[in-house]
C-alpha cells in the first residue's frame, strides 16, 4: 500500500485522536465485508484504513511514522508494510465497542440493526501446536492429541436446566434473544442480558453445567497427518472445538504443525537438500559415492573433475506437494574435502602431482586470473 495513513482517513497530519477515531468510524462502516458482501474492493479498503488508524492511533507508531515516512516506515517493518500487526475485524470491534462471543459480523450486525438474531452462541475455534520430525511432516503420520476443550452437558443433555425442571420465555427480550435499545443516532439490537440471547430462562439451572450447557473437559483427539506438511502449516478438524451453547454448533479446531530440524537433510518447499563430501581424488577422478535419501541408500555417479559447489539432482525424491500430490527432487551438494594431518610419504606425492600440474588443468584459475588481468588493465 502506496497511500499515505494520514490521506486514507482524510485527515490531517495535526489531528487529534478524537479526529482519528471519528474519521476511521466513518470508513469503516462504508467498507465493512458485512456491508459490501462479496465487494474485494471494499473488503481491501477496510483492511488499509484499519492499518492507517492501527498506526496512526498509537501514539508510538504514529510518531515514528511522522518522523520517518510512509515508504520509510512500512519498509521498516515496523507498521502495515505488507501485513497488519492487528486483525480489522479487532480493531472494528475496539473503536466500536463491541465485547466477546459473537465475533466482528455480529458486531456490525447488531449497530446496524441486521443479522439473524440472538440465541445460543457457537462454540469457539480452538488451536493446539503440535512437533513433528523430519520424517513424520514428509511422510504423514498418525497422531493423538490431548486438549482440554467445552463439552456438551451430558446431565442437561447441553440444555443448561437442570433435568425435570422447565424452560419458559424470557421475559425481558420475549423469547427474541435481543433488547433493541437506542444509542445516539444508533439503533442497537444487543444481547438479551438476562438470558444471554437463548431466548428462554431457566427455572432451575442443572447442578453439574450450572447452566451453561457445557462442562470443561480433557479429551483426546486422533488425527491424519497428510504428508507434506512443513513448519506453519495448518490442519482443521470440524466440530472439535469448544462446544456451543445450549445445543449450538461446536467450533473447530486448528492444528498447526512445527517440524524439528533433522541433522543430514534441510527442506525448501517440496525439495530435499543435503551436503555430501567428497575425497579429493574422487573429485579429481570420478566415481560413484553413496548417498543418503528418506527412501534409503542411492548411488550417484560423480563426473572426473567435479568442483566442490557442484549440486545434483536425485529426481523424485522430495517431499510430496499437499495440494498437487507431486513430489519434488532432492538436490545434493558435493564438498569436495581437502585433505589434512597428512604424512610425510603423502605430502611428497602431493608436492610430485603440483610440479606436475600445469594451467591448463586448471580452468577455474586460469579464467580467474584472465578476467583480473582484465580488470587491473593488464
Amino acid at each position: 500500500m502506496s497511500q499515505d495513513y494520514y490521506e486514507l482517513l482524510g485527515v490531517s497530519r495535526s489531528a487529534s485522536a478524537s479526529e482519528l477515531k471519528k474519521a476511521y468510524r466513518k470508513l469503516a462502516v462504508k467498507y465493512h465485508p458485512d456491508k459490501n458482501p462479496g465487494d474485494e474492493v471494499a473488503e481491501a479498503k477496510f483492511k488499509e484504513i484499519s492499518e492507517a488508524y492501527e498506526v496512526l492511533s498509537d501514539e508510538g507508531k504514529r510518531r515514528q511514522y511522522d518522523q520517518y515516512g510512509h515508504e520509510a516506515y512500512t519498509q521498516r517493518g515496523e507498521g502495515g508494510g505488507g501485513g497488519m500487526h492487528g486483525d480489522p475485524f479487532d480493531i472494528f470491534s475496539q473503536v466500536f465497542g463491541g465485547g466477546g462471543g459473537g465475533g466482528a459480523s455480529s458486531i456490525f450486525e447488531s449497530f446496524f440493526g441486521g443479522g439473524g438474531g440472538g440465541g445460543p452462541q457457537p462454540g469457539a475455534d480452538l488451536r493446539k501446536d503440535l512437533e513433528l520430525t523430519f520424517e513424520e511432516a514428509v511422510f504423514g503420520c498418525k497422531k493423538e492429541i490431548s486438549l482440554t476443550k467445552n463439552e456438551a452437558c451430558e446431565r442437561c443433555d447441553a440444555s443448561g436446566a437442570e433435568p425435570g425442571s422447565k424452560m419458559t420465555t424470557c421475559p425481558t427480550c420475549r423469547g427474541n434473544g435481543q433488547v433493541h435499545i437506542k444509542q445516539g443516532f444508533f439503533s442497537i439490537n444487543q444481547e438479551c442480558p438476562h438470558c444471554h440471547g437463548s431466548g428462554k430462562k431457566i427455572e432451575k439451572p442443572c447442578n453439574t453445567c450450572r447452566g451453561n450447557a457445557t462442562v470443561r473437559k480433557e479429551k483426546k483427539v486422533k488425527i491424519d497427518v497428510p504428508a507434506g506438511v512443513d513448519t506453519g502449516s495448518k490442519m482443521r478438524i470440524r466440530g472439535e472445538g469448544d462446544a456451543g451453547e445450549a445445543g449450538a454448533p461446536a467450533g473447530n479446531l486448528y492444528v498447526v504443525f512445527h517440524v524439528r530440524n533433522h541433522d543430514i537433510f534441510e527442506r525448501d518447499g517440496d525439495h530435499i537438500y543435503c551436503k555430501i563430501p567428497v575425497s579429493f581424488p574422487t573429485a579429481v577422478l570420478g566415481g560413484s559415492i553413496e548417498v543418503p535419501t528418506l527412501n534409503g541408500k542411492e548411488s550417484l555417479k560423480i563426473p572426473a573433475g567435479t568442483q566442490s559447489g557442484t549440486k545434483f539432482r536425485i529426481k523424485g525424491k522430495g517431499v510430496k506437494n499437499l495440494r498437487s500430490h507431486d513430489t519434488g527432487h532432492q538436490i545434493v551438494t558435493i564438498i569436495v574435502e581437502v585433505p589434512t594431518n597428512l604424512n610425510s610419504e603423502q605430502k611428497e606425492a602431493l608436492e610430485t602431482f603440483a610440479d606436475l600440474c600445469g594451467d591448463n588443468v586448471q580452468p577455474m584459475k586460469e579464467s580467474f586470473f584472465e578476467k583480473a588481468s582484465r580488470f587491473f588493465g593488464g
